[in-house]
């Protein structure tokens, strides 16, 4: 059922904003973009944008910009949901975006110092730009899901369950196709690549976790 739609003026300014940055990654390149919303299950947009990859590229850096404030979004709307709070502090989504870029950078910057402590640069770079590939297809997933979130149905627990399920499996799978990809690489540095995976992709949202959860 339908409901009465609120006044979210920050949450509809901050989704337009998502909006003219997706519109301007497709006028930036809108090939590779035709190529990127194919990512899942498909190598190869990582076969053709990896070789020349940069740390953050304009393309990546837009599609990045509407992921961290979709991301912000959606952990407010989780908010509301769980604690049935309808009120939200306007500083608090700003403050989410502030922090969920400078953990996301911060971690890519440090996995790359990591790489090349253990000289595993050239599979690590590729994992990394497959990584925010996917991460950033996560975000252009968050857009409409937000929308509807907002302006739409209302946010309820299981449906907060069922998009949270929705965006582990698309990342899983696109997780698999990384480790199909570049399994001989993979295995060639099978220990490194598990303690980088345990250091750097489980350690650091465990102690998130015990933080929120103390």
């Amino acid at each position: 059922m339908l409901r009465e739609v609120p006044s979210y003026t920050l949450f509809t300014v901050l989704m337009v904003i998502c909006l003219f940055a997706i519109a301007i990654a497709k006028s930036i390149a809108p090939k590779r973009f035709d190529e990127f919303v194919l990512v899942i299950g498909n190598s190869k947009y990582l076969k053709i944008y990896g070789k020349d990859q940069k740390f953050l590229d304009y393309y990546d850096g837009l599609l990045f910009l509407n992921l961290i404030i979709s991301s912000a979004i959606f952990f407010i709307l989780c908010l509301q949901s769980f604690t049935n709070e309808k009120e939200f502090n306007s500083t608090l989504v700003f403050k989410l975006v502030l922090g969920i870029g400078i953990f996301i950078l911060a971690k890519v910057l440090l996995e790359r110092l990591i790489a090349s402590l253990f000289e595993i640069d050239t599979i690590i770079d590729n994992y990394l730009f497959q990584k925010i590939s996917y991460k950033n297809y996560l975000g252009l997933l968050l857009l409409p899901i937000n929308a509807i979130l907002v302006f739409g149905i209302t946010p309820t627990e299981n449906i907060i369950f069922g998009v949270i399920i929705l965006l582990i499996i698309v990342n899983i799978s696109g997780l698999f196709t990384t480790f199909k990809v570049y399994q001989n690489e993979i295995k060639n540095n099978l220990f490194y690549f598990i303690l980088y995976l345990c250091a750097l992709e489980i350690a650091p949202y465990i102690i998130i976790y015990s933080i929120f959860s103390a």
